[in-house]
Formats: structure tokens, C-alpha cells, sequence
């Protein structure tokens, strides 16, 4: 694919419901600048809109409204792209299970392509995950082609040798960074993750850049994010 001068900065982030600090996780993001913030654990009880939008204000992003009431995924994004309408779909669970689903948009510059930006939080057992994986690429495909851009990110629950990461893995690169994002207070697994495909160009994002933040209090994840050109 050509490059086409588009650049954009996706981060990824597990919010656990702002049950924490959230005027920290917001300074997170706030210094991290992404143009587009995949989220997992957003709050869905009832009145939790608030809480939502006070976020992104204070994380200087944009949040349509339309997304988390299936499962708490959903996103944020800057001005400078231009996104389409976010939607949720649902992901298979058994009886009394949580629901799980993916929140789904295409972004674009005013003269670059279409690329579809994917935000997902799967589940605790891994057969579980891999279906889940498995059927999120499959409608992926079926909404923008087999061999379109695409950017999936979010909390795996899983790390590089898990079944999921694997299918991910086969026709999509990884391009965040290669560290432990959980537990932020001190950091073992590398269970959230990005990956791309149809970029030109991935520079994974600096943990350097958050130097001397309370990570910890925001939540218990840490934040991933990459530059990526089209």
C-alpha cells in the first residue's frame, strides 16, 4: 500500500469502570494525545454517562454516546480524524456469563483511506477467546474486505503464546510495545496489545512519555499505543 501521508496515534486503555482515579487516567491520555482511544471497562451503570463524557472532556477527546451499553467497549477520538458512527456488536457468552462484544468505526483523513479501528476486551477462558477472535476478524471482513486497513486493540486477558494472540497474530502485525501492562502497580503480564495491517509505518509508543505519572491510581492497566502510517 502506498504511503499516503495519513498518520494516526491509537492507544488502547482498560478503564476498570473509573472505579479509580479518574482525573488521572485522564492526564494519561491527555499526555499520550491519541487520535483514536480503543477502551475497555467503561461504566454501564445506569447514569454513567455522565462519568463517561466528564471523561473524555477531561482527556480532551470526543465520545459519540453511542457505545458500551453492550459490554463496556467503546472509544474516543480527536479532531483530526474523521470517524464514522461507532457500533457495538455483540460476541457469543454462555447463560450467566458476561457479555462480551467488540465497538467497531472507520476514521480517515479528508484525502486518505478508510481504515477500520476495532476496540475489544475478551474473555477469561481461553477456547472462549479464540472463538471470540476468531468470529470479530471474520465480521471484520465481511464490513470492509478481507485485505483493507485494519487496527484491533485492547485487553486480550491473554499474552504472545495465548491462542487468541495467535489468531490476531496470523494476518494482522503487533504493534505496540513489547511490555507488561498488568497490574500497573507492577507491571508482569502483556495482556493488552495493538495490531495493524495495511500500515506503512509502526513506531510503538515511549513508556518514557508517562515517566513520573501515578499510573496505578488511573487503573489497573497500563496504557499501549502506536503511530501508524497509511
Amino acid at each position: 500500500m502506498p504511503d499516503t501521508g495519513f498518520r494516526l496515534r491509537i492507544a488502547s486503555y482498560n478503564l476498570r469502570g473509573l472505579k479509580d482515579d479518574a482525573a488521572t487516567a485522564a492526564a494519561v491520555v491527555r499526555a499520550i494525545a491519541p487520535d483514536v482511544l480503543l477502551l475497555q471497562e467503561l461504566p454501564r451503570y445506569p447514569g454513567s454517562d455522565y462519568a463517561i463524557s466528564s471523561f473524555a472532556r477531561e482527556a480532551r477527546m470526543l465520545w459519540s454516546g453511542r457505545t458500551r451499553w453492550v459490554s463496556g467497549t467503546g472509544m474516543l477520538t480527536g479532531l483530526r480524524p474523521l470517524p464514522t458512527d461507532s457500533q457495538d456488536v455483540k460476541l457469543p457468552v454462555g447463560l450467566r456469563e458476561n457479555p462480551r462484544s467488540y465497538t467497531v468505526t472507520q476514521v480517515r483523513s479528508p484525502h486518505g483511506p478508510a481504515i477500520t479501528v476495532a476496540s475489544v476486551h475478551l474473555p477469561l477462558r481461553e477456547q472462549q477467546r479464540a472463538e471470540h477472535t476468531r468470529t470479530l476478524l471474520a465480521g471484520l471482513a465481511a464490513e470492509g474486505g478481507a485485505q483493507a486497513p485494519l487496527v484491533v486493540g485492547g485487553d486480550l486477558n491473554e499474552g504472545p503464546s495465548g491462542a487468541a494472540w495467535g489468531v490476531l497474530a496470523t494476518g494482522l502485525a503487533v504493534v505496540s510495545d513489547d511490555r507488561p501492562t498488568y497490574p500497573a502497580r507492577k507491571p508482569q503480564h502483556r495482556i493488552d496489545a495493538i495490531f495493524s495491517r495495511g500500515h506503512v509505518l509502526a513506531i510503538p509508543g515511549d513508556p518514557q512519555l508517562l515517566q513520573g505519572m501515578p499510573l496505578e491510581r488511573a487503573t489497573d492497566h497500563l496504557p499501549v499505543w502506536v503511530d501508524l502510517t497509511f
